[in-house]
């Protein structure tokens, strides 16, 4: 088993495939998304649909909480304080890249499909807090 780097908060979340962001409305209500993510350093990585929910919320309040989880949201392990925010144009590079590189066929499969659909795309980046 590899050992988590003690220094990157995030750490935690490498050996995982998903991962609940939790965002927050402006009632301060919380809420949770499974997601896809990627580590780079100590940032982790998110894209979802351009203006989401979650877009929304974070361009409000940029406070989250992420955590590891299955793809239905059942947390699996604690999760971590951390300030979201979307990526401007031309800062999604990394972001596409390591997502791109931990999720392969799977993502290029889905990359088709989104483009098929006309949807777009934001990028979100989380620092720890």
């Amino acid at each position: 088993m590899a050992e988590i780097d003690q220094s990157n908060k995030f750490a935690a979340l490498s050996r995982h495939q998903y991962a609940n962001l939790i965002t927050y409305r402006k009632s301060g209500e919380a809420v949770s998304t499974p997601v896809w993510f990627e580590l780079s350093g100590n940032k982790v990585y998110v894209m979802t649909s351009k203006n989401s929910g979650k877009v929304k919320r974070i361009r409000n309040n940029g406070r989250v909480m992420i955590g590891p989880s299955d793809m239905r949201g059942t947390a699996r392990g604690e999760t971590i304080d951390g300030m979201a925010r979307v990526l401007g144009l031309g800062e999604e590079t990394t972001a596409k890249e390591v997502l791109d590189r931990k999720y392969g066929l799977i993502k290029v499969i889905f990359d088709f499909f989104i483009t098929l659909s006309g949807a777009e795309r934001d990028w979100i980046e989380v620092l720890p807090a």
